[in-house]
């Protein structure tokens, strides 16, 4: 009879070991947190708008073309990343950054982050991402019940902590916005039948100005 309790193996080392892998192209690490990811994230994000540099000069494509073209590969996988203040700087920072140089706006010639968003049409980067969030939620809960992803949702790992303040986590996140919009989990797994219904609700999921805490 083999033993239940002997550790898990990940390539011949001990999962308990394991300080941080990979998993479909996130980062998954013993902080708990997505520092590390966002910041992986961001590098791939910096390569791939380099290597279209030719797409952001070039005059036959319009401006609205251009813009669908830069954000996917630094949002992908956002819908598990937590909202803190300085994750969500870092993000609209290089954002920012890439806007300007597609608009061709360069040195001397200054504008605001507020009207770079109005000539761009961009919403704030934490509303796309709370709602990409919330919309990734509602199509879970649509799930059967014995949905591995959907009882992960509610799933409570079980052990001991480390003493201390606990750190900021995504799930988190979720009961605060869900506190905020003043329903209980209930409510929201019985509205989410409503594909329509749940998307009004999700677009107003991050209005401007949520406060976020600034660090884990």
């Amino acid at each position: 009879m083999s033993d239940n309790t002997a550790p898990i193996l990940l390539e011949d080392v001990a999962l308990e070991e394991v300080e941080s892998f990979t998993y479909l192209s996130s980062i998954v690490d013993k902080k708990v947190g997505t520092d590390a990811d966002v910041r992986v994230r961001i590098g791939k994000a910096r390569a791939a708008f380099k290597q279209l540099k030719n797409v952001w000069k070039a005059s036959k494509l319009t401006k609205n073309t251009k813009l669908r073209l830069f954000k996917p590969v630094l949002l992908y996988g956002v819908e598990t990343w937590r909202t803190t203040l300085s994750t969500m700087n870092r993000l609209q920072t290089f954002i920012n950054v890439c806007l300007r140089i597609i608009l061709k706006i360069e040195w001397p010639e200054k504008i605001s982050n507020q009207e770079l968003r109005q000539q761009t049409k961009q919403m704030p980067v934490e509303q796309e991402i709370l709602q990409r969030r919330w919309g990734w939620v509602g199509h879970t809960l649509r799930k059967p019940g014995c949905s591995t992803t959907r009882r992960a949702l509610t799933w409570n790992p079980q052990g001991k902590r480390k003493r201390g303040r606990p750190r900021n986590t995504w799930r988190r996140d979720l009961e605060a916005d869900t506190k905020r919009l003043g329903h209980t989990w209930k409510q929201l797994e019985s509205l989410a039948g409503d594909r329509d219904a749940w998307w009004t609700l999700s677009a107003a999921f991050a209005p401007q100005g949520v406060h976020r805490p600034k660090s884990s």
